[in-house]
């Protein structure tokens, strides 16, 4: 019978490092300065188990981005079951655009390359998201036919380009409410 301590151990480096993207999410959101080992502290795990998952900054700005993407691609689905594809599509953006720009918010932590190469990496999921609740929303006759995702997406990059304040907030969503309006039948 093989021994079960190395799987015992793979589940607990899975939670582990579960945990430190989650809280690594929310102390990088609240400051871009959160430090490695409030994030491994508030996380629940010594500063070696970070860094053995995590070498460096960099490598755990991107997983969080990583990691933030990919669930927000992965509710589209879920979305689309509770709610109509135009009023998820304008969920979806919000929950997008809080995420760049947190994203931007940790720019100093990232060098040019690696920019270019995670935007380059989550465009592709990101576009195909869009697409899917596009053809729903084509198939219900809430959005308009024809419509490109990657347009849509940079048509509502606008909302990532406002101020993190109260008043670009609310300019966010009256954007956000022009472009949904734009984008019925």
């Amino acid at each position: 019978m093989p021994d079960p301590k190395p799987a015992t151990m793979r589940v607990d480096a899975q939670h582990n490092r579960a945990r430190i993207l989650e809280v690594a999410h929310d102390l990088l959101a609240a400051s871009s300065d959160a430090s490695l080992n409030s994030i491994a502290k508030e996380a629940g795990v010594g500063p070696g188990t970070l860094y053995r998952h995590f070498p460096t900054r960099e490598a755990l700005v991107l997983a969080v981005y990583r990691h933030d993407v990919q669930r927000l691609v992965d509710s589209v689905p879920e979305l689309l079951s509770q709610q109509p594809p135009l009023s998820a599509l304008t969920r979806w953006f919000e929950g997008l655009s809080s995420l760049i720009r947190i994203k931007h918010g940790l720019g100093d932590a990232l060098d040019a390359a690696t920019k270019e190469a995670i935007n380059q990496e989550t465009y592709g999921p990101v576009v195909g998201a869009i697409a899917l609740m596009l053809t729903a929303g084509e198939a219900d006759r809430t959005i308009r036919p024809g419509l490109d995702p990657a347009d849509v997406l940079l048509l509502m990059s606008c909302l990532w380009r406002t101020p993190d304040t109260i008043d670009g907030r609310d300019q966010s969503q009256r954007l956000l409410d022009s472009i949904s309006r734009g984008l019925q039948p």
